[in-house]
């Protein structure tokens, strides 16, 4: 906790001192693929998403959680991966597939109102032919946004 005061100080916000460690996680899968879904489901949390991070296992993501349905974007600043976003209705079926690339403030935006939205490292989804239509299994189980 001193470590976060200290910073505070330096005048780095205490939201991007939060390591992954301490983010709720969820398995989901898309037919036969596995991920390890890291959940950020506060306002805090959804600002910071992954930005700093220098790396993040194949299997491994981040949910976002919204509060309501709506049309959110993403973008990526201060995002040093590059990475795949797909938006997802209240079902966790995907609405459309994006490409981020790093440290960019370009804006990728759901198609149709979307509840979620899971970001993987680039080319994920493609990779594995999982496109619009497809049906995450385990959103369910995602905590409620907070």
């Amino acid at each position: 906790m001193r470590w976060r005061f200290f910073l505070l100080l330096l005048g780095v916000p205490p939201w991007l001192t939060l390591s992954a460690q301490e983010l709720p996680r969820i398995e989901l899968s898309a037919g036969m693929h596995r991920i390890d879904a890291e959940v950020v489901n506060t306002q805090e949390s959804r600002m910071r998403g992954l930005m700093m991070r220098k790396a993040m296992p194949a299997h491994r993501g981040m949910l976002f959680v919204f509060d309501d349905n709506g049309r959110y974007c993403m973008w990526m600043k201060n995002t040093l991966l590059p990475l795949s976003v797909a938006f997802l209705d209240e079902a966790g079926r995907i609405i459309n597939v994006e490409e981020m690339k790093p440290q960019t403030e370009d804006t990728h935006c759901a198609t149709r109102p979307a509840h979620y939205a899971l970001e993987m490292n680039a080319g994920w989804f493609s990779r594995r032919g999982v496109k619009a239509g497809t049906a995450l299994k385990g959103i369910d189980r995602a905590p409620p946004p907070r």
